[in-house]
């Protein structure tokens, strides 16, 4: 088991100028990390191949393991040449992977932002088999690479565990899984601990986060809260440090028998540097005490 960071986790420096992806690299090996999972937000490389070339080779220089790229996707189109443009964007990324030596992605399957009526089970339903196809068609051809592709209980749309599952059914490719994100399964209000205890055995890679959570009837006033698809509030936190149980959470993964990559997002208002150490830090402190 490996433990890392998302380059999301640092994304206000990465936006400001402060550090570039290089740097993020840099910023992993000096704070103790093992991988890091590339975000292309704050930098791009699928048009850039010589910035993924030269990430490429600080990742290995330095020891650090390239794990996990994820992209936003939506498979859910209006027509089907839509739906064909939208696959070969895609593929370029699946590519660029390759181009990287990485071995692992994460792709949505429909939009992130998306209205109510889009979040639920009947919109969920009546589109599952475009998801089921854009999966398949791209797990196929990352298989030529031998890419593992996974969706990721990420978007609202497709965020609970058992839509995660009836994905993964359908799918039904050996390398096609899951990204198991503890916290995300709260922003449809599905508690952490029970996303993970459903959707642990069909993990292969694992992000912990954490929450601060008020119900509908508590507005918290001010600061990077939002509501969850049935109006109560999140606000990212410190891993260790909100409203999961990341002692159990680990507890859980731990006994599992899980021993792939651990990787920290975080997501809250303090300096996004000191909020991604600290939340590494406790999951390392916690994993050897569970």
């Amino acid at each position: 088991m490996k433990i890392g960071i998302s380059s999301y986790s640092l994304l206000p420096a990465l936006k400001s100028g402060k550090m570039t992806i290089l740097d993020v690299v840099q910023w992993v090996k000096d704070h103790g990390g093992e991988h890091l999972e590339l975000v292309p937000y704050g930098y791009s490389l699928v048009d850039h191949p010589e910035l993924a070339d030269a990430l490429r080779e600080r990742a290995r220089t330095l020891g650090i393991e390239l794990s996990n790229y994820s992209m936003p996707a939506n498979f859910v189109q209006d027509t089907p040449e839509l739906f064909e443009a939208e696959l070969n964007r895609v593929k370029l990324h699946v590519d660029l992977i390759h181009r990287l030596g990485m071995r692992h992605m994460r792709h949505d399957v429909t939009a992130f932002t998306l209205p109510p009526e889009k979040m639920t089970i009947h919109y969920f339903e009546e589109h599952l088999p475009e998801i089921t196809q854009g999966s398949q068609i791209i797990a196929d051809y990352a298989a030529g690479f031998g890419i593992t592709t996974t969706i990721e209980n990420h978007g609202f749309s497709v965020q609970s565990s058992d839509r995660v599952q009836r994905v993964l059914r359908q799918v039904n490719r050996p390398n096609f899984s899951t990204t198991l994100d503890i916290g995300n399964f709260m922003c449809v209000d599905e508690p952490s601990l029970v996303g993970v205890r459903k959707n642990l055995p069909f993990a292969s890679l694992i992000h912990i986060k954490d929450f601060y959570f008020r119900p509908y009837y508590e507005d918290p006033g001010e600061g990077d809260w939002f509501t969850t698809s049935n109006g109560n509030y999140l606000r990212g936190a410190i891993v260790g440090q909100g409203d999961i149980p990341i002692r159990e959470v680990l507890r859980q993964i731990k006994q599992s028998g899980y021993d792939g990559n651990i990787t920290i997002e975080f997501e809250g208002m303090e300096d996004c540097e000191a909020g991604t150490k600290i939340g590494m830090d406790n999951v390392k402190r916690i994993w050897n005490e569970v």
